[in-house]
């Protein structure tokens, strides 16, 4: 309805400013495409005025890499590597992620564990076949890590020794209901 009064308002505004001028056609016919624009891109902006908060969200997801939050979604924009990055939050601790599909397991490096806070395992250290060669590993526990909107509780984590590579695994991810990849976008759902 609203939209509707803006048309009408919008025609005889036009209508009546062409009306009395007393120009040649071509010019008053530019003059009308003119105000045809300025009141279309306005009708536009008005109707989608709810959706410019998103669009804003994704032009700054694009620029730098940050994840969009819609609804109950976190969507992480693929990196120019052709990878999926995350800064996530371990314990409080900003710490960025690879998020790996082909991990088993969510693995930080020893000065991330320790600068986060997470328990480590005074278990015997163990080895483990990576897509990088075979690494030593010891296990430990995060009270909790957040990936935009999504918090997950007691996580188990592998801690790399000389790995400066932190890494968001399968247990993560299967963890949450859905996720996938859509387009160049990761999309989490808990």
């Amino acid at each position: 309805m609203l939209g509707g009064v803006y048309l009408l308002m919008a025609i005889m505004l036009v209508s009546g400013a062409l009306i009395s001028r007393r120009e040649p056609a071509a010019k008053m016919l530019t003059m009308a495409l003119a105000w045809v624009a300025i009141f279309g891109a306005g009708f536009i902006l008005f109707t989608f005025r709810d959706n410019l908060g998103w669009v804003a969200q994704r032009l700054k997801a694009e620029a730098v890499g940050t994840p969009v939050e819609q609804g109950r979604e976190t969507r992480i924009p693929m990196a120019i590597d052709g990878h999926f990055w995350v800064d996530a939050k371990l314990n409080g601790r900003d710490v960025r992620f690879l998020v790996d599909s082909g991990a088993t397991t969510t693995t930080i490096d020893r000065a991330t564990a320790k600068a986060a806070g997470v328990e480590i395992s005074t278990r015997r250290d163990q080895f483990v076949r990576t897509g990088n060669g075979v690494i030593r590993v010891a296990n430990g526990r995060a009270a909790e890590l957040r990936v935009g909107g999504i918090v997950q509780h007691d996580v188990g984590l592998e801690i790399a020794d000389n790995d400066d590579l932190n890494v968001l695994g399968m247990n993560y991810l299967s963890s949450l209901s859905r996720w996938g990849v859509e387009g160049r976008w990761l999309v989490l759902v808990p």
